[in-house]
């Protein structure tokens, strides 16, 4: 097409087989947009297009994306807010002309393929390395090992007790975010294995929703080492979900690969002195509380020495 429209919050470019979708930056725009900041949807991507009447004088011209073609709505499983939709490009009422007249061009490069799920991710998802805060930990990317670093203030005795966790990305079979606008929002990650656990068990309480992974894990998210756990100002949209669906799309790409399960506790690196002087004092008040037997903290406290 090779056109350009400008709408509130975003452009979209159209090119000869895909729409660059660039977000504006300004106080008005939704934070995932401005973390977004520009995406690539190939018109192979697109399941449907409709064009509607919007709030305030304003029309909506909304590009749905067929199932399974973009890593970041897979990851959001349904519940992104409207306004956060990075596929609807609200622009004033006057220019509705003009909109429909993109939106048919768009229903007509829309292929038979169109009505069928995606078989693959046709959509680039955001790029490694991420981090973020959660409530409970600090979560990072770099695009072949997630990992979790536990809070002193936040994580519970379970997750001190298990220690800072990395988790190869070959070794997960998917990801669960659950929002943090939501009651008790999470990020889990889902290691290989867990599917054939949820079968053999019975049914698994805490149930998220299913963002294409394959089976929920059996302990409180608070209580899971391969869980970070959200909270006021923690884990936020824009933080969390773009971090997830990286994570998820570089799990697909990997998931042939047959590997072990077991997540691997962070090492190697020398810390901060004291960060450790700190956890030591962390543990030993678990330890005087009665949340950590001496056995408990004899063990850690020795795992912890040695990373000095």
């Amino acid at each position: 097409m090779g056109d350009v429209l400008a709408g509130i919050h975003a452009t979209w470019e159209f090119d000869t087989d895909s729409v660059l979708i660039r977000f504006e930056r300004g106080i008005r725009t939704p934070r995932l947009f401005q973390s977004l900041r520009n995406r690539r949807i190939p018109y192979a991507a697109l399941s449907s297009v409709t064009l509607t009447p919007g709030k305030r004088g304003t029309v909506v011209l909304h590009a749905v994306p067929r199932p399974g073609a973009d890593p970041l709505l897979e990851a959001a499983a349904g519940q992104l807010k409207e306004g956060n939709d990075p596929y609807r490009l609200v622009l004033p009422a006057e220019r509705e002309t003009l909109a429909e007249y993109y939106a048919d061009e768009l229903r007509a490069v829309l292929g038979p393929e169109a009505s069928s799920p995606a078989e693959r991710f046709m959509v680039t998802a955001p790029e490694a390395p991420m981090h973020f805060k959660a409530y409970d930990g600090r979560a990072g990317f770099d695009g072949s090992l997630v990992s979790f670093r536990w809070f002193w203030t936040g994580a519970s005795s379970a997750k001190w007790k298990a220690g800072d966790q990395t988790f190869p990305v070959a070794e997960l079979a998917g990801i669960e975010w659950r929002s943090p606008e939501a009651f008790e929002g999470y990020l889990r990650l889902v290691p290989r294995g867990a599917a054939a656990d949820s079968e053999t068990d019975g049914p698994a309480p805490d149930p998220a929703p299913d963002a294409g992974r394959g089976s929920v894990a059996r302990v409180q998210p608070d209580q899971d080492p391969a869980t970070v756990v959200f909270g006021l100002g923690y884990g936020l949209v824009h933080e969390s979900l773009p971090f997830a669906a990286a994570v998820l799309e570089s799990v697909r790409r990997t998931q042939s690969v047959p590997v072990a399960t077991a997540p691997v506790p962070v090492g190697g690196a020398r810390r901060d002195p004291a960060d450790i002087a700190e956890r030591i004092r962390h543990l030993g008040d678990l330890h005087q509380a009665g949340l950590v037997t001496d056995a408990e903290y004899s063990a850690k406290k020795a795992e912890l020495l040695a990373e000095l």
